[in-house]
């Protein structure tokens, strides 16, 4: 199995100094109402999810700890709602819905508001869960760095991503990340 440095032996290394400014919308509240697919990945693309075999996914303890974490997003998110998601070898993607406005009918969006109810907080406390996991464990893994984020604008593109995510294992084998 590949090894990984530690994110803190990089953060020393190099100080910050190859920090990446932010890979969100600038002018997007990732706190409001709305769909959004996400795509994150492990580093170096490595396998720790389980592999395909016939076109269809075969989750490892990794995989089943992520599609259950996934699954149990909104047990502590109620403002979230899942739509179509897959568990890959070195990814995942996933529909979320954020309504909070079901749960609050007082709510209204605010740039400035708390960091922890809004789309990177909830991926955060999804791979942290992982991450804590495959620590206590002693289960090499390891993040990429942050998560690839799309807003949704209409039914047509929903049900396009939806297409995409339920054939993603049918294309594994064609796909130059695999």
């Amino acid at each position: 199995m590949k090894t990984h440095q530690h994110p803190t032996i990089y953060m020393c290394k190099f100080k910050g100094k190859y920090r990446l400014s932010s890979l969100r919308l600038a002018k997007w509240n990732y706190s409001s109402n709305g769909t959004y697919f996400i795509t994150i990945c492990t580093r170096d693309r490595y396998h720790y999810f389980g592999e395909i075999t016939n076109d269809r996914i075969t989750l490892s303890e990794m995989g089943k700890l992520a599609q259950n974490c996934w699954e149990n997003i909104p047990q502590h998110f109620p403002y979230i709602k899942l739509d179509e998601f897959i568990i890959m070898p070195n990814h995942i993607h996933g529909i979320l819905i954020i309504k909070k406005s079901e749960f609050n009918p007082q709510w209204a969006s605010n740039k400035f508001g708390p960091q922890s109810r809004n789309l990177s907080s909830i991926i955060r406390g999804f791979k942290s869960s992982i991450q804590k996991y495959a620590t206590i464990k002693k289960i090499p893994f390891a993040w990429q760095r942050s998560f690839h984020d799309h807003i949704i604008q209409n039914q047509k593109e929903l049900n396009n991503i939806r297409r995409y995510i339920i054939n993603n294992p049918i294309k594994w084998s064609r796909d130059r990340n695999h």
